[in-house]
């Protein structure tokens, strides 16, 4: 199975994420997940695989946070997921996938227990 980074160029962690990858051999397929969002099911395995609930992976700094209303305690699982879907820029990068395991580039050296 291949390395997939969800990445986003103008992020600077996502870049160091990459080059971090980069730099000890490891050749990942990158996703640019604002031109490419990933689909409901896809983010619900990503979740799974982090270990996360939606709320865990959405930026809540982003205009479009506060705009959907997304503080909302009562939304669902699924409503959280579908707004990272519709609004990709929300999601939390980068996310990291080796193997079956995935890892969130928070700190980038996080990355580096999936190998």
């Amino acid at each position: 199975m291949s390395t997939v980074i969800y990445h986003n160029p103008r992020c600077s962690k996502s870049r160091q994420t990459l080059q971090l990858l980069e730099s000890n051999g490891i050749e990942a397929e990158v996703v640019d997940y604002l031109k490419t969002p990933p689909d409901a099911a896809t983010l619900s395995e990503l979740l799974e695989l982090l270990g996360v609930e939606p709320r865990d992976l959405i930026r809540d700094g982003e205009a479009e946070y506060r705009q959907l209303g997304l503080d909302d305690p009562t939304l669902s699982r699924q409503q959280l997921i579908q707004a990272m879907v519709e609004h990709p820029k929300l999601i939390q990068r980068p996310i990291v996938v080796n193997n079956g395991r995935a890892a969130l580039g928070r700190p980038p050296e996080a990355v580096l227990e999936l190998f």
